[in-house]
């Protein structure tokens, strides 16, 4: 009787989770609509909620008190494609669009979708426009008036919490970045003396890496421990050099069919999700970082046809193309501009973003295929893991009828991405790169040690949505280095406490 309930408490409002597809394109159908919503979607605001005085103490009695959830972000939806137009959203000045969207865009007219990039801004080769990579022809820079613009349409959405990049990239705590140690200097040095040697012993490179890798020499570290460099010191000019040129060979091959009637709905939601990367972050707003994730994302997408583009692999580019930039931006990052670097060296960025990304996409490719079987098995792994942590806590989600596919899918598919602040991720990926299955395996028992992390806020709530509200905005924004590191200790010791946990469940 409970599930009936639930079932029909997602599918009372035929605009709500049922139209929405985690998986994008025609060939793909749409998860459980009970939690698809509840873990691709932006948060909620609590006041959204119609919910009765008296509060609901089980997913039951809280699916009948509540008017379809998520009503208004199917409305902001429509909104950010720009279908209408709604006074929750109102639309910038034309003085802050480029000229081919004020042309698509008349006085007193309905806008229609965000339309195509002028052909004079996006060239298919990847090659200069203006003298620029792939630029917007009137936004040299993002003025004043585009970011007041996108923050006050920011602010009219369903709010979730801001994790912003936070001043420099620099190694820092919460508290900020003290001085480099001795023993911080030493580190360094020993990076710099493996990097160096004319075949890097990339085994002692991981060890080194596990406990975090300075920031002067992340770029490339990174690059060789995800298998894009080779360890031998003379070839990697050379497979430099192939594989950027292999890149923007994509480009002019495969980008002008971003209109063909095939992959016109990869491209639209490729090109809606963009703005919605790190929004709150200037660096992410500026039109040609746009235009360099979407051309990232379309040319992994068709490469891989057997997933396709999937919402929340946006996200996965994010910290290599910052790692890449900080590799020549000594200044505050997030609000560095894109346009002030060298032609060549923005290809560059684009291109080494492009190919570790895929490395990465490579280990987990099963989360984003047909019906995402990787992210259900790892979820399913997880509830696993945590009835035999901590039985409180696996008890405490039963009683009040919270699923772990509620909260958990987003932390798989999108990483924790979603619950870090960005330089926490760029931290937590120094470990999974250099871990044996980081990605796909160890990041499982970072996700448990996460949850347990909130042991103590968890068992204190009483009632169904205070505790997925609890779960889904878990206060990590003044997070840094010591509570990474710490993290990691835990998701290790679990690693070889619980080894055998989820082998039921692994392939």
């Amino acid at each position: 009787m409970a599930t009936d309930n639930r079932i029909h408490f997602w599918k009372r409002n035929p605009k709500g989770p049922g139209s929405m597809q985690p998986v994008y394109g025609a060939q793909h159908p749409p998860l459980d609509p009970r939690i698809q919503h509840t873990f691709l979607k932006d948060t909620p605001k609590t006041n959204s909620l119609n919910v009765k005085s008296k509060k609901a103490s089980s997913f039951h009695e809280f699916a009948r008190s509540t008017n379809d959830a998520w009503d208004i972000e199917d409305e902001d939806d429509e909104g950010l494609l720009g279908a209408t137009h709604t006074s929750a959203a109102p639309r910038p000045p034309l003085s802050t669009l480029s000229e081919c969207e004020a042309d698509a865009h008349p006085a007193g007219r309905q806008s229609p979708p965000r339309p195509e990039p002028c052909r004079d801004r996006l060239q298919p080769d990847g090659g200069p426009a203006n003298g620029r990579v792939v630029k917007s022809s009137s936004e040299a820079q993002l003025n004043t008036t585009a970011v007041r613009s996108t923050l006050q349409k920011q602010q009219s959405l369903p709010m979730r919490p801001i994790i912003p990049l936070v001043a420099r990239m620099s190694d820092q705590n919460a508290s900020g970045a003290p001085p480099m140690t001795i023993r911080e200097k030493s580190r360094l040095d020993k990076f710099r003396q493996l990097l160096a040697a004319p075949n890097t012993d990339l085994e002692e490179l991981r060890k080194h890496s596990w406990s975090g890798i300075p920031r002067e020499v992340r770029p490339i570290t990174w690059r060789l421990l995800s298998g894009y460099l080779p360890a031998n010191m003379e070839r990697r000019e050379l497979v430099l050099r192939r594989k950027r040129e292999e890149y923007f060979g994509f480009i002019e091959q495969y980008y002008d069919s971003r209109t063909d009637e095939h992959h016109r709905d990869t491209y639209r939601q490729i090109h809606t999700d963009i703005p919605r990367t790190n929004p709150l972050i200037p660096l992410f707003q500026q039109p040609l970082v746009q235009e360099v994730f979407e051309r990232i994302l379309f040319i992994w997408a068709i490469r891989h046809p057997a997933s396709g583009y999937v919402q929340g692999i946006n996200d996965l580019v994010t910290p290599f193309f910052v790692v890449f930039l900080s590799e020549f931006v000594e200044e505050d990052v997030e609000n560095f501009e894109m346009s002030a670097l060298p032609l060549e060296t923005q290809r560059n960025i684009e291109a080494d973003s492009f190919w570790c990304m895929s490395k990465l996409l490579d280990g987990i490719q099963d989360n984003y295929t047909f019906a995402q079987p990787g992210i259900q098995i790892k979820v399913k792994a997880l509830e696993e893991l945590v009835s035999r942590i901590d039985e409180d806590i696996h008890s405490h989600f039963q009683k009040y009828e919270v699923e772990y596919l509620q909260f958990a899918f987003r932390w798989m598919n999108n990483l924790l991405m979603r619950e870090l602040p960005l330089r926490c991720t760029i931290r937590l990926w120094d470990t999974y790169q250099a871990e044996s299955e980081g990605f796909s395996h160890f990041h499982l028992y970072v996700c448990a040690a996460f949850l347990i992390e909130w042991r103590k806020e968890i068992l204190s709530m009483s009632d169904f949505q205070n505790l997925l509200m609890l779960l889904q905005n878990l206060p990590t924004i003044h997070w840094g280095n010591e509570e990474v590191g710490l993290l990691l200790a835990e998701a290790y010791r679990l690693k070889y406490m619980f080894a055998d946990a989820p082998n039921h469940y692994r392939r």
